[in-house]
């Protein structure tokens, strides 16, 4: 069998489900054994490249540059993975929605928190646009497989990674590795 290619990507969460992929530990070395990382924060990868077998996804849809990410990431990979709540339900990452749009999100934090030279930055490429709401991966593109938690232990991460790299889907069910938060 040929080596697994392995993405993790990063949208609008805190990069604790990274952090906790990093608590696999000596696993991580026979995850290595098995599958090549292709993509992620951890590594100066500019492009999402073609033929990615699976992807970790953190993070809720929360400005245009993720929504434009997560449709190339779905398009370029087999198997898509929901990987913490925030992927999964919007979670703290969705807790301006309440706001109603994105305005008076940008008005606190560079308008009335600021006690020099207020103005929110309007030059592209400074801060992508926020989207008016904040919504979890399901609702932008199909998920193959949801791995809740916040972050998800790593546990649960090697419950999820391990029969994928036996070429089985992975059947996540008890308390151990379905419970949010």
């Amino acid at each position: 069998m040929s080596r697994l290619k392995l993405a993790t990507v990063w949208l609008g969460g805190c990069s604790g489900c990274h952090m906790s992929f990093l608590d696999l530990d000596e696993w991580l070395i026979d995850l290595a054994a098995q599958a090549d990382v292709v993509f992620s924060p951890f590594a100066d990868i500019k492009e999402y490249p073609e033929g990615v077998d699976v992807v970790l996804v953190e993070g809720a849809i929360a400005n245009e540059e993720h929504l434009t990410t997560i449709k190339i990431v779905r398009e370029r990979s087999q198997i898509l993975i929901s990987f913490g709540d925030c992927a999964v339900t919007g979670n703290v990452t969705a807790l301006r929605n309440p706001l109603g749009s994105a305005e008076p999100v940008l008005q606190r934090c560079y308008i009335q928190a600021v006690d020099i030279n207020p103005q929110i930055p309007q030059e592209p490429g400074i801060v992508p646009p926020l989207l008016d709401r904040v919504t979890p991966v399901h609702s932008i593109v199909p998920v193959d497989i949801y791995l809740p938690g916040c972050p998800p232990s790593a546990t649960r991460i090697r419950a999820a990674l391990e029969p994928l790299l036996q070429g089985k889907t992975p059947h996540l069910s008890g308390r151990e590795f379905i419970k949010f938060g």
